[in-house]
């Protein structure tokens, strides 16, 4: 449990900060420093498997990173929904944990919310009020 705790919050940071413009700058002139030094170098193999690797190396650790601030923020997007689902009076509270669903579920909920979009761009169109609620 500490272990996931320490992890979430590297990661957060770790994410927050290589969003940053400052990291973007820091990059581009990593990379200026790195195509400079070609010259030192003459530009031999070891020069370019130095940023192969490295660049292999940190996009490797990134995706494991960026992908738990992803599942965090998810996570937490899903239960503001939810919470305003099951606050809000006429809501549906079977629209609770949509994500739990099979494909096949989803899809015959999302027919149902398409059809009644289709209905109210139609009463729109009539000039009639979109705004009342209509059963699901």
């Amino acid at each position: 449990m500490q272990i996931t705790k320490h992890f979430s919050n590297f990661a957060r940071h770790i994410a927050h900060i290589s969003g940053q413009p400052m990291a973007f700058i820091f990059s581009c002139c990593f990379l200026i420093l790195w195509l400079i030094s070609g010259f030192l170098f003459e530009f031999s193999d070891t020069w370019q498997l130095f940023i192969n690797t490295a660049t292999t190396i940190i996009t490797f650790f990134m995706v494991f990173l960026i992908q738990n601030t992803q599942n965090r923020d998810g996570e937490a997007i899903q239960i503001k929904l939810d919470e305003l689902i099951r606050s809000h009076e006429g809501a549906h509270n079977a629209l609770l944990d949509l994500e739990e669903l099979t494909e096949t579920q989803l899809d015959h909920i999302k027919a149902k919310y398409e059809k009644l979009a289709q209905v109210a761009r139609q009463d729109l169109l009539r000039g009639l009020r979109d705004t009342k609620p209509k059963e699901v």
